[in-house]
């Protein structure tokens, strides 16, 4: 089964022309150019696009895709998601992980206790973020901070181990 990745969302029409304002997931952001086909995800639909063009412009990245020719057609695309196949990605060192591996797995504590399920992640400057949905419909944020917090992550078992106490 392939698996989508979420790299970007279009945020909006650039110039006349059907250009799209890209907010980007990607490091650094025009990397999400890289990417092509692009799959789109907007009001219930999805399709492929192929990137024509594309750039880095002030804070966001801009872009041309196939059949968008118009500034309304690009404003139609205002908040579809940007996907693509997660064999697209690079391979990783070791010891590196895309966030979108990581989520969905099970974060247990030292004693095995299963604390819950990473939802998401957030930058925060100092350093990333898991944030862990518990049962009890709270949530947790545990600091991305190797070796001291984050003891094993194991992707086949689909198992973050971590050194936390979950009422911190």
């Amino acid at each position: 089964m392939t698996r989508r990745v979420t790299i970007g969302e279009i945020s909006g029409a650039y110039g006349i022309k059907g250009w799209v304002r890209i907010h980007s997931h990607t490091q650094p952001r025009e990397n999400v150019l890289r990417y092509s086909p692009w799959q789109l995800e907007h009001r219930g639909e999805r399709w492929q696009v192929r990137v024509l063009a594309g750039r880095r412009q002030g804070r966001s990245v801009v872009a041309q895709v196939e059949g968008i020719d118009t500034r309304d057609q690009a404003e139609r695309l205002r908040g579809a998601k940007i996907h693509i196949d997660r064999a697209q990605l690079p391979e990783l060192p070791v010891g590196e992980y895309y966030w979108a591996d990581l989520i969905g797995m099970q974060v247990v504590d030292l004693q095995g206790r299963r604390l819950g399920q990473v939802v998401n992640l957030m930058e925060t400057g100092a350093n990333d973020v898991l944030i862990v949905d518990r049962e009890a419909g709270r949530e947790i944020l545990i600091p991305w901070i190797r070796e001291r917090v984050i003891k094993k992550v194991d992707l086949p078992a689909r198992t973050i181990q971590v050194d936390w106490d979950p009422d911190y």
